[in-house]
Order: C-alpha cells, then structure tokens, then sequence
C-alpha cells in the first residue's frame, strides 16, 4: 500500500512559497510562464564523473553537492556536465542529478 503525500497549504494571498526540502518551489500561474528554468543540483553527498556514460567507464573525477556545474547534454538517464569548480568535464548519472521542480499555482 502507498503511503499518503502530505502538501502544504498555502494561503490565497502567497504568490511564492519557500522551497521545500530539495525539491518543488511554488509560483503563480501568471508568473510561472516566464521563469527561467531552475538549475540542476546534485542531490547526494557526491556523484562519480565519468568519462562515458556507464558505471563501467573510468572516473574522471567527483561532483559534490556544494559544487556549480553545468550541463551541457543528456543521454538516457546520463548527464554530460562540467564542473565549475574544478573544470572537470564528463558523465553523471541523472539519477543523483537532476532538476529541481517548480509547480504553477492557477
């Protein structure tokens, strides 16, 4: 049996609501439209960079949750990205890496 999702109750007059615990921000349908995307993050302590995209190819290095990084392709569930911090370029799996979601309220 699933268990039941709890979602918060926003008051009619709130436009935005903070952030949740990692993952949907909220925003009004009028101004949801033209938001820009939000950002990719890393949504564990850290995530293997790999030269290609498979757990059987060689690391290349580390992406850690504090760090910026850009992604620049996907493949499957596979992210190429580059690392700000280290300038390091290579494959992460989206399963540890992916965008937060943002709801437009009507």
């Amino acid at each position: 049996m699933l268990g039941a999702l709890a979602v918060p109750v926003l008051s009619a007059t709130a436009a935005y609501a903070a952030p949740t615990a990692g993952a949907v921000t909220l925003a009004s349908s009028s101004s949801c439209r033209s938001l820009p995307p939000l950002p990719y993050r890393v949504h564990a302590k850290a995530v293997t960079i790999r030269s290609k995209a498979t757990t059987k190819s060689t690391a290349v290095g580390v992406l850690y949750k504090s760090h910026k990084f850009t992604v620049h392709k996907s493949s499957g569930n596979w992210r190429y990205i580059t690392d700000k911090t280290t300038g390091v370029k290579g494959w992460v799996s989206g399963t540890y890496v992916y965008r937060d979601v943002r709801m437009c309220l009507s």
